[in-house]
């Protein structure tokens, strides 16, 4: 799988680009939003949108969500090519996600350099990255696959189902570390993974299924597939913030204990309490609780959900997930090729060190 996402990476980069230039200009502007009312100011929304948009971008990230989907188009039989820029509607929404994101939670680093909001002030950011819940609207309008009136109504539609439920998993997640407590269900997490970070996922393989016009069973199939790996997803990055503090897995892109100085509730958490000795989980409610926490308590807090076994279990979660999300797609009618690479990448979602 990292091969075909390095393979794929460069085109989504330069289709990205040809949605929104490094560089704006007028002709740009016009061409994309129509002729202004009265004059626009390409420095200004070059400052406001397209730098901070690729000063993320180029800090990395694999582009997994827009690879994800050529995969299934070319799954579906399709030519991947075709269908680039329908690519990029997932890619785009994530950035804006991370964007928004990052004020929400008042963090410090993203992809190992200062959160954006930090760089360009919390007014940029916050706009640049609801921009970008809009900007790939325009892929749909534009429509270049040609497609019927009936499928762009569907992806529509999707869009905006999906994109709700994203914004109620997002406000679960705010709500439960800003109470500095722990009062929730592991079926409650796992639903607010669902919402947050699997309805990106069900972005991905509903818009591949609805523009290659697939029956409604096939969809529901890879949506689920798709909803269960980006699950296990967040909980591998979970597990990941964890590790990366424990001298565990090298650079990471985080400060040292991000969730936990966040107050995060992960299911990590939700098990050590759970499983530890009432005083200890009395102490990990109090370490998370904390309007400020030194290095020494975040290492006591790690120390406390290592104690438990919290590392083991929320990894076997999700590679249940995994094998589950891989059974959801094996009556699909995929080529050998295609059927490894989505096995692949329920793997490596677990697995990868960064």
């Amino acid at each position: 799988m990292r091969e075909t996402l390095a393979d794929w990476r460069p085109a989504i980069d330069e289709t990205i680009a040809d949605l929104v230039p490094r560089e704006i200009d007028a002709d740009y502007l016009e061409s994309f939003f129509g002729d202004p009312t009265y004059e626009y100011d390409p420095t200004g929304i070059q400052r406001a949108l397209s730098t901070p948009l690729w000063d993320l971008l180029d800090r990395g990230g694999k582009r997994w969500r827009a690879i994800l989907f050529l995969v299934f188009i070319k799954g579906f039989g399709e030519d991947p090519a075709e269908f680039l820029q329908y690519a990029c509607i997932p890619e785009i929404l994530h950035n804006g996600t991370i964007i928004v994101d990052d004020v929400e939670d008042e963090a410090t680093i993203r992809r190992g350099e200062p959160a954006l909001h930090h760089v360009y002030g919390q007014d940029i950011a916050l706009n640049a990255g609801n921009a970008m819940y809009f900007l790939p609207l325009k892929i749909l309008t534009a429509n270049p696959a040609d497609l019927p009136a009936d499928r762009r109504l569907a992806a529509y539609e999707m869009l905006m189902h999906e994109l709700n439920r994203t914004h109620l998993g997002q406000g679960m997640d705010i709500c439960w570390h800003n109470e500095r407590g722990v009062r929730i269900t592991p079926e409650q997490y796992l639903e607010m993974c669902a919402c947050k970070t699997g309805c990106l996922g069900r972005i991905v393989a509903r818009l591949a299924a609805i523009v290659t016009d697939q029956p409604t069973e096939v969809e529901r199939a890879v949506a689920t597939y798709a909803e269960l790996t980006s699950v296990a997803f967040q909980i591998g990055d979970d597990i990941l913030d964890v590790e990366n503090s424990l001298g565990r897995a090298g650079e990471f892109g985080k400060e040292f204990g991000n969730d936990i100085r966040e107050g995060k509730t992960t299911l990590l958490v939700i098990h050590a309490i759970q499983e530890s000795e009432p005083e200890r989980a009395r102490r990990l409610r109090e370490i998370l609780s904390a309007e400020t926490t030194t290095d020494e308590e975040i290492s006591e807090a790690l120390s406390i959900i290592e104690d438990a076994g919290s590392l083991a279990y929320a990894r076997d979660h999700a590679l249940e997930l995994a094998a589950q999300a891989r059974e959801s797609i094996d009556r699909l009618e995929f080529d050998d090729e295609t059927t490894r690479k989505l096995r692949e990448f329920t793997e490596f979602v677990i697995d990868r060190k960064e």
